[in-house]
Parts: C-alpha cells; structure tokens; sequence
C-alpha cells in the first residue's frame, strides 16, 4: 500500500514537470509571434510562437510572405509548405481576428545550406491597406518582417504599383545601412533575399524582369516634386541591389479563386504547378540561416534578437532604420567606451594638462578607430559616433577633475613638506647660511620636479613667496644670533683656557674676541653697520667655514665632537698625569716661584 502510494505521487511530479515543461502539445499548426496591441499602432510578442521557435536548436532560417491584402500570401504558404487549407494557414474569411500581425509554422522544414543543418520557418504577415489599420502599423509589419527573415517574398497581384515601391523604403534604408562592409567581417545581419513575386492571369507579354526594371526606372520629375524624388531614390538604390533581389512570375491557379483551398492539385492549372514547383526550388536556393554579427541563431538566440528589434522598432512613433543602427551599436559603443576609459585609467596621475590632453587625443583616437572598424550602419551610425564622442568627454572630465584633485594634494604635500623643512633651518642650533641657503635649493628643486598638473602654477607662486619670506626672517636673525654665538663662544673658550686646559693663548684670544664684540663694536659701529663691516664678513666667513661645508656639518655633529673633546681632556687629565708626568707641549700657567725646590706655605 505504502509502496502504490509513492507511485502515485511520483506520477503526479511526473506529470507536472512534463506539463510545465512545454504547454504546446502539438507544433503541427501555425503560432502567431507577433501581435498588434490594443491601438492597434504597436508590435508586441506572442508566447506561443516564441515557444515554438525558442525549441529549435540548429541555425534557423525564415522566409516570409508580404503583400498587400487579400492578395493570396497566406494560400502561397501552404502551397510552398504543401499543406492544405485545413491544416495550415487560414486563407481569407477563414482567419478570425486573432491572426493578425505575424503567423510562423511551427514545424520547421529541415534542410542542409552548405552542410549546416538549417531549420527553415515560413512567416505569414497580415496584409497591407486593411480596413482599420494605420500605415505606421503596416510599416512596422513590413520592417520587422523583413528584419527577421532570410527571404522576403513580396507578393504582389498583377502588377507592380508606385505604393509598392515606396513600401520597400524601409527595405532600401535597411541595406543600405547594414551592407557594403569590408568583405570578411562581421555584419549586424544580413537583410532578407527580396524575391518579388508577381501573381497575374496571363503570362504572355513582359517578364516579370522587364516588369520589375520598367517600375524601377526613373519617373520624370520636371516640377520638382518631392515625392517624385524620394520614390526615385528608392528605385536607384533597388537597381544597386540588384544582387540582393530576384523576380519570379505565377499565374493564377485557377479561375474560381474562392474554392481553392476546395481544389487538388489536378484541378489546378497545370502550368501554375509547374511554376510552383519552380518557386519551391527558387525559395530553396536562396535560403540561408540567419547570421547576426558573425553567428547563426539557434531558436533561443533567434527570440532573443527578435525581442531586441521589436523594441527598436516600437520605440519611435514610426519605424526607422535608426533605432535598429542604435541597437546593434549599443554594444560596441559600450566596448569602444571602455576602451577608452581604460586607457585613461592608465595613466599616472597627476600629469601636466597638455600632457593630459595628448592622452586624451591618442586614447580617443584610438576608440573612435575601432568603433570606425566594427559600427553597424552607414549613415545613421554618425548618432552612434557622436553619442560615444560626448559619453568619452564625460569620462574625460571626470579624468580632468581627478588630476586636479591628485594635483593639488600632491602640490600641497610638497609645499607643507617644505614649509616644515624652512621652519627647521630657522632653528638652527649652529647658525649658518649656506646650510639653509641648500636646503632652500633643494627644497625648490624638489618642488620643481615632483609637483605636477594643473595646480603648479598655483602653487609655485605660494613656494616662492614662503621661500622668500623664510629666507629674508633667517638672514634677519642670522646676524643676531651669530653674535650671541660669538659672545657665548668667546666667553666659553676664556673658562676653557683658564680652568681646563690652561691654554694662555686660548685664553688671550677669547679675551680679545670677546672685547671685540662686547667693546669695540658698541663704540665705533652700530648694531646694524657692523654686519656690513668687511671684519664682520670675515668672521661670518669663517664661522660659515668651521661649521658647515659638505663634508662636516657642525649643526649636527658639534654635541658628539664636544663630547669627544671632553673626553679626550678628562682622560688626558686623569691619566695621562700618570704615565708621562705633568709635561705639558702647550704653555701652561706656572705657579711656581723661585725653584721647584721651595717649600709650599700655607
């Protein structure tokens, strides 16, 4: 009992995941793709033929059937697919209103185009100049079909009228656009095979060529007309197609053209058979599989392009060739984009602002080049060029607002450094000009070298006046403390002399600077003339000598050599006395009278 009732619930899953798989049970039937939506102005999709096609895994192909309405498309179909009017497309009033828009077939022929394995769809289009439509929607019927397809029949009863020619605009515009590329490369898609399909009584009289070249001749425009004009462009640009295009003529099956889906192929026409046939092997020649940029479509990727081109060509109040040149460039305006973003993230910011524009240019060249190499369209590709040349000066900007960002902290750096370092040669435990007067060069140099971009100049005005007004405070109280130093110094080498080294002439030297400047200098010269005195130059001279110079700087080594002095002086005192007695080289003071013999009193 336990084991029957997890068969059962093993059914129902079956039973769902077959079911949810696939909603159709019978693709032997034709599918509507595309609908029109309430206004009846727009395209929308149809899931049912999207499912359809979405399950074909090999390189797919379409041939569709356009004309004006009623003009017998869809009983071309079935004659092409060998079907009967039961069983394929609705034929006249047998269609409800449900089949507008585009119909597909949804069991593919299989067929092999140059060893690829093709499935071939054929599309039914609803009929131009139908009561209740507008062109807008005709036109968007026309250019979706003949964006999808691979054939373009374009079936026409009798002759071929000014209308249809115009009709074919989109078609022109359409190749126009997509072909004449470099041989070899990748191409958006290839516009359909247009087969012009001439369906009439009688066959005596002009070819359908000579009818199809009659119609694309020239129409004498002697007023000027407008519309003259643009119908002749259609035709000179239908005449370069040439390649592009083919004409195939039908006579009629059978008189009573009501009953035809009643009628066998006995009760037809006999040459109408034999020119059907003839069709069926014209369509089959000239199929190929879909190729969008460089690649043949699967079912999935056919839907997938499908829904891309509708919404082009929903997206203006008209459909226009532009809109599909949009669509195909989004991707390679977005790599080119990235291009060039790449080559300017780069770079090494900051740099100078002439620099920075070569970048710019080379990078930019550089993107356009390639956007040049793999656009789509030819004419209305310069909206997709002009739309990547304003979105690559948006990151320019942004490029030229991060090396002024970069500039100014680097700029503010090396001024604040500096600053600092200025701050330390105003306080100098040595006072000395030629140190600060190098650490002032190298500070401008550094400066000078390292600070870059646009804030240089900014910034080279504030160095300069720092570096000034710190140069003109040291040289102020260079003088004065130099003095202070002198007097201190001369003091300090008088107790040296007299108490530790007993040094007379050190002594006596100390004496006669310290006089010099304490003296001499307050009676004959003023605190400021003395530092324009040639003594006073001298003896800054010769300071500047004893304390700095490349090889010793005495601002940091005289508390280590003072230590050093000392030290040699206390050993020498302390021991020294002991191993060579109290010689001394250096005339020292003698307190000694009358003989080294007399008695020490008290």
């Amino acid at each position: 009992m336990e084991i029957s009732y997890w068969i059962f619930v093993f059914s129902i899953l079956l039973f769902f995941l077959v079911s949810g798989s696939s909603s159709i049970d019978n693709f032997h039937q034709p599918f509507p793709i595309v609908e029109p939506d309430p206004g009846h102005t727009k395209l929308r999709l149809s899931r049912e033929g999207l499912e359809a096609i979405s399950r074909i895994t090999t390189p797919i192909s379409a041939v569709a059937v356009i004309g004006p309405y009623r003009s017998g498309k869809s009983f071309l179909l079935n004659q092409l697919l060998s079907l009967s009017c039961d069983e394929g497309f609705g034929v006249g009033h047998m269609r409800d209103t449900k089949t507008k828009g585009i119909w597909v077939w949804g069991t593919p022929l299989q067929v092999d185009i140059d060893g690829v394995r093709t499935s071939v769809f054929y599309l039914d289009t609803e009929g131009f100049e139908s009561v209740g439509k507008s062109n807008v929607y005709d036109d968007r019927i026309f250019a979706l079909a003949t964006v999808m397809s691979s054939v373009l029949i374009y079936n026409l009863p009798e002759t071929i009228r000014e209308a249809d020619i115009s009709r074919l605009s989109f078609a022109v515009e359409l190749a126009e656009e997509f072909y004449g590329r470099v041989k070899g490369q990748d191409i958006a898609f290839e516009p359909a095979k247009l087969l012009w399909l001439i369906q009439r009584d009688f066959l005596q009289g002009k070819s359908v060529k000579e009818m199809v070249d009659e119609a694309l001749r020239h129409v004498p425009n002697s007023d000027g007309d407008k519309n003259i004009d643009q119908v002749n462009q259609i035709r000179d640009s239908l005449a370069v197609m040439g390649d592009n295009s083919t004409a195939f003529s039908l006579p009629q099956p059978h008189l009573m053209r009501t009953k035809l889906c009643d009628l066998k192929d006995d009760d037809l026409d006999p040459m109408y058979v034999k020119k059907r046939g003839q069709l069926k092997e014209l369509v089959a020649s000239i199929i190929r599989p879909k190729i969008v940029q460089g690649k043949y479509l699967n079912g999935k990727e056919f839907v997938s392009f499908l829904e891309q081109i509708l919404d082009a060509l929903n997206k203006g109040e008209i459909p226009s060739t532009g809109s599909l040149v949009e669509v195909f460039n989004k991707g390679i305006l977005e790599r080119c984009l990235k291009l060039y973003s790449e080559r300017m993230g780069k770079l090494r910011l900051p740099m100078p602002e002439q620099s920075l524009q070569d970048a710019h240019g080379r990078s930019r060249e550089e993107a356009m080049k390639a956007f040049e190499e793999q656009h789509f369209g030819r004419h209305h590709a310069k909206k997709s060029a002009d739309q990547l040349d304003e979105e690559m000066k948006e990151v320019f900007k942004n490029v030229i607002m991060t090396n002024e960002y970069q500039s100014t902290r680097l700029c503010e750096a090396l001024y604040t450094k500096c600053e600092d370092r200025m701050d330390q040669l105003q306080v100098l435990r040595l006072p000395t000009m030629a140190k600060f007067d190098a650490g002032l060069q190298q500070c401008n140099q550094s400066f000078e070298q390292e600070c870059v971009g646009p804030s240089k100049a900014n910034y080279e005005q504030r160095i300069m006046k720092m570096l000034g007004k710190s140069r003109s405070l040291f040289i102020k109280e260079y003088n004065q403390r130099l003095f202070n130093w002198l007097v201190a110094f001369s003091l300090v080498m008088v107790v040296i002399g007299r108490f530790i080294i007993k040094f007379i002439l050190v002594e006596m030297a100390a004496w006669i600077l310290f006089i010099f400047l304490e003296t001499y200098t307050r009676m004959f010269w003023s605190a400021e003339s003395l530092y324009y005195n040639p003594v006073w130059h001298f003896i800054v001279s010769a300071w500047e000598t004893i304390v700095y110079s490349p090889i010793l700087d005495l601002d940091r080594w005289a508390i280590p050599i003072a230590c050093m002095a000392a030290l040699g002086i206390l050993y020498c005192r302390c021991y020294g006395r002991r191993k060579h007695g109290s010689q001394w080289l250096l005339p020292l003071y003698n307190h000694q009278k009358g003989g080294s013999n007399r008695p020490r009193s008290d």
